[in-house]
């Protein structure tokens, strides 16, 4: 070869790697692409790039095997013409393969791989039915190659014994083998995205006691007061049901649903005897009840509250669907101020806490690691280390952090402060 050839060659193994990233990141796109945004796009807006994209993903297999084609078929030519590169540069064969082929890695990952793939995947939507309008036609010429390809493979695991159904990918992944999937992907996916992934994984250890609210914190509708007491909670309540009992949760009678006596409120028609009729025979859930079983419970039962009981039947708790649902995708805005507070390390490294917080949250959003198979709140907590009712201003220590109690109430902890552990 001639030193004018050098430049053609240059620009060439350029332009291959160029194809290369587009072909990553079309593998990429189409993988990550939501099928309901194109559904979307080819519906309403009759986008011919959606279509396509449709098209091609209804024909997966296909599609990876051209890609896996076209991929390998550019990375060959572009490793092939580096090293015709380096031997015009470089004397010695032994030394110019070498560094051809050292050469053609590094580039190939910096410029080819990783960045292709990440903007594939950060733009998939969009660069998925762009890349349709060239694979589709590809995928009809490369069809020879792809099934004489598909049939070789095939012979060969007959060979060695091996059946396609007895490959990893097509067996069913534990959730630690799916949480590590997600680590590995961890670039490509948003940490609020990833965060609802692992606490769905986890849902399945949390029990219903876990994200109750505990007895101690239920607001309950108390018929044995005077009625202009009830008519004042009945209009003041930030919750959509009451429970409803006398005297305390053992007499509970139901639960209510307090828009369903707004007519009667008004109209001024409001008596014990109406309130009783809108009353919804309670729906008890025994203690020990996995949160995901729980979920699929009142989705199948049309529930949207229960109470958590224990083997003798007492309440230990109250459990609403939103409860679940705030575990797995966070704590949603429209809850009590009180119960909305961001928790977080001040400057001083203290934290104020509600003694009706579960410790799950504590732990997860102060970085402790309280234990959390035995009592599920930080009042219980300390009611259990300290087998007593504290005082004010009782300091101890419990799993090597401090312990301050700020408040206490009929007999629980209202506030606690903490003090984050010296490392």
């Amino acid at each position: 070869m001639s030193d004018l050839s050098l430049p053609v060659l240059l620009g060439f193994l350029a332009a291959l790697l160029l194809i290369s990233a587009l072909f990553c990141s079309a593998e990429m796109a189409m993988k990550g692409a939501s099928p309901h945004r194109l559904r979307r796009q080819a519906g309403q807006d009759g986008h011919r790039g959606a279509k396509l994209a449709l098209a091609l993903l209804e024909k997966s297999d296909r599609l990876m095997g051209l890609l896996l084609f076209a991929k390998t078929l550019t990375n060959v030519a572009a490793a092939t013409l580096s090293a015709c590169v380096a031997l015009l540069l470089v004397a010695d064969t032994r030394w110019a393969l070498a560094m051809g082929a050292i050469s053609i890695t590094v580039v190939l990952l910096i410029f080819s791989e990783i960045p292709a793939k990440a903007i594939g995947v950060a733009y998939a939507d969009k660069i998925a039915p762009v890349v349709s309008y060239f694979l589709i036609p590809l995928l009809h010429l490369a069809t020879p190659i792809i099934w004489f390809a598909n049939l070789c493979v095939r012979v060969l695991l007959r060979l060695f014994r091996v059946s396609p159904r007895q490959m990893p990918e097509n067996q069913a992944l534990t959730p630690a083998e799916l949480r590590n999937r997600v680590l590995e992907s961890a670039g490509f996916i948003p940490a609020e995205q990833r965060a609802i992934f692992d606490n769905l994984l986890d849902l399945d250890v949390v029990s219903v006691e876990d994200v109750m609210t505990p007895r101690s914190a239920i607001e309950i509708l108390d018929l044995s007061q005077d009625w202009d007491g009830v008519f004042q909670q009945l209009s003041t309540s930030h919750h959509g049901r009451l429970p409803v009992c006398r005297e305390s949760l053992d007499g509970l009678l139901g639960v209510l649903t307090i828009r369903r006596l707004i007519g009667a409120m008004q109209h001024g028609e409001l008596d014990e005897a109406s309130l009783r009729a809108q009353l919804q025979a309670p729906y008890y859930i025994p203690a020990g009840t996995p949160a995901i079983v729980q979920l699929s419970f009142f989705q199948e039962n049309r529930q949207r509250i229960g109470f958590v009981i224990d083997e003798y039947g007492e309440i230990l708790g109250l459990l609403v669907m939103q409860d679940i649902i705030d575990e797995i995708v966070g704590r949603f805005t429209s809850v009590l101020p009180a119960q909305n507070l961001v928790l977080a390390w001040d400057a001083e490294d203290c934290a104020v806490v509600d003694g009706a917080r579960s410790l799950r949250e504590i732990n997860r959003l102060l970085g402790l690691d309280f234990a959390v198979d035995g009592p599920k709140t930080l009042n219980g907590l300390i009611l259990e280390h300290f087998q007593d009712i504290p005082e004010t201003g009782v300091s101890f220590k419990i799993a090597g952090v401090q312990v301050e109690v700020l408040q206490t109430q009929d007999r629980s902890v209202r506030t606690a402060k903490l003090f984050r552990p010296q490392s």
